[in-house]
């Protein structure tokens, strides 16, 4: 009663083995299958995660500010409106960013970024009191933009500059505020 045929009884053990091989082979290509679908979706996370730091996002281009010989015999510090050209990603966009054209301690040409170095306001020149204030904050810059008064821990900041078939020619570049030393932030 328990077994009327022993010839069925071997079939089934027999069977138990090629149904366990067929369950790990579906089990092993379901996983290799998900490694695989999981390895795709992870390419644009990861390109997306050091895409900052494989490609800068906005070149530094220089922007002309007009002929070296116009700012030869300056006795106060030219302001020139210059264009800046981002790109970031896609999109490219244009702004204007006011730079004053001044004369150093060693009477050399030198650009500064009319952006105060406390808290980004923009410096005008002052042609009454000959100094650059801040209308923020009261801080005072002198006409070659060193720290006069006021609230900055430096003075205004100068930037790169480069001649080339006689234009002058200032490379744009955004400092840290509240800081003592200038440190590029883009």
């Amino acid at each position: 009663m328990y077994a009327e045929n022993p010839e069925s009884v071997t079939q089934n053990h027999t069977a138990e083995p090629s149904l366990q091989k067929r369950r790990s082979f579906l089990g092993a290509l379901l996983a290799l299958g998900s490694a695989f679908v999981g390895a795709l979706l992870s390419v644009p996370l990861m390109r997306f995660a050091i895409f900052p730091l494989i490609r800068r996002t906005t070149d530094l281009k220089s922007s002309p500010v007009g002929s070296l010989s116009e700012f030869r015999s300056l006795t106060e510090p030219a302001m020139r409106t210059i264009q800046i050209e981002q790109i970031d990603g896609w999109r490219k966009t244009v702004s204007e960013k006011i730079v004053y054209i001044t004369k150093d301690q060693r009477n050399q040409i030198s650009v500064l970024t009319s952006i105060c170095p406390h808290l980004g306001c923009t410096v005008p020149w002052n042609k009454e009191k000959k100094q650059f204030v801040c209308p923020c904050h009261g801080g005072t810059f002198s006409a070659n933009g060193s720290r006069v008064s006021g609230p900055s821990q430096r003075g205004m900041d100068t930037l790169e500059t480069s001649v080339q078939d006689g234009q002058l020619l200032v490379r744009f570049q955004y400092f840290r505020q509240l800081v003592s030393d200038k440190e590029v932030v883009g």
